[in-house]
């Protein structure tokens, strides 16, 4: 059991070889439990509406902006190029481990943004979460600044994901619905752009660390397939929502899941790409 566990939760890790089907669907599971628990914990005590929403994303912001921290710390590109860079080095608090790399990133940005939520509830001013998140991310993506050589390839990431984001918001007339359709469709343009043509560019290795968008990617040869599917499922998910005679609050909740599901590996993959790390 001790062996098995370690060979396909921890060892992936450490020799950063991504995911296997085991921990895949282990990580699933927990997500769909974490979710469900999230959701009855919030039911009646916190409103989920466009506020709640902002708030949650500024939160990915956060924890996608210090994975690439890391990551730009582990391949080198992060230097001491001032006394605050060198005291983040010298800390080790932000070096690759548990709680800086998924899953362990997820469950400190989630303790963080419900932390805020509990803080801002008792203070009655639940508008400010969204200041928080936005708090701890810009110290960390100006840390990131001196670093980004590779800054101006985000602008055909940003197109490639606009594009089917605006179909959304013209077809849908809503602004949560066609979130869902941006987060995927950033996630699928930055893997496919910096995977099929900035590693081209660059003389960069990047893999998709991902069993089931890596499958798709070496079945079809490109990863512009995996763009156009995230797209495409994205679109029909929202749709579903919008037929649905759901509750709005767990409209906008289950929306936000899936904003999560696209924005935060979508936006770490870019930054990544953006310092070259």
């Amino acid at each position: 059991m001790e062996n098995f566990i370690y060979d396909y939760y921890i060892k992936p890790i450490w020799d950063k070889t991504g995911y296997n089907i085991v921990n895949t669907l282990t990580y699933a599971v927990i997500a769909i439990v974490a979710i469900y628990l999230i959701r009855i914990l919030l039911k009646s005590r916190v409103k989920i509406d466009r506020e709640f929403i902002f708030g949650a994303l500024s939160f990915v912001l956060f924890g996608s902006t210090i994975r690439v921290v890391t990551d730009s710390i582990d391949s080198g590109v992060f230097k001491a190029v001032s006394p605050i860079h060198k005291l983040m080095l010298d800390s080790h608090i932000w070096d690759y481990g548990y709680f800086t790399v998924t899953p362990g990133i997820y469950i400190v940005t989630a303790g963080l943004f419900l932390l805020s939520l509990l803080i801002f509830k008792k203070l009655n001013a639940l508008h400010l979460v969204k200041y928080a998140g936005l708090a701890l991310w810009i110290p960390h993506f100006i840390i990131l600044v001196p670093f980004m050589a590779y800054a101006a390839y985000a602008i055909p990431i940003v197109i490639l994901a606009a594009i089917p984001a605006y179909l959304a918001y013209r077809y849908f007339k809503d602004m949560v619905l066609a979130g869902i359709v941006m987060g995927q469709a950033l996630d699928g343009a930055a893997t496919f752009f910096v995977i099929d043509i900035f590693s081209k560019i660059s003389g960069i290795t990047y893999f998709e660390q991902h069993v089931f968008s890596s499958a798709i990617g070496e079945i079809t040869g490109t990863f512009f397939t995996f763009y156009l599917l995230k797209s495409i499922l994205a679109f029909g998910a929202a749709h579903v929502l919008k037929k649905e005679t759901v509750d709005r609050e767990d409209l906008n909740y289950l929306a936000l899941i899936l904003m999560i599901m696209g924005f935060a590996p979508g936006i770490r993959d870019i930054l990544r790409m953006m310092v070259g790390g």
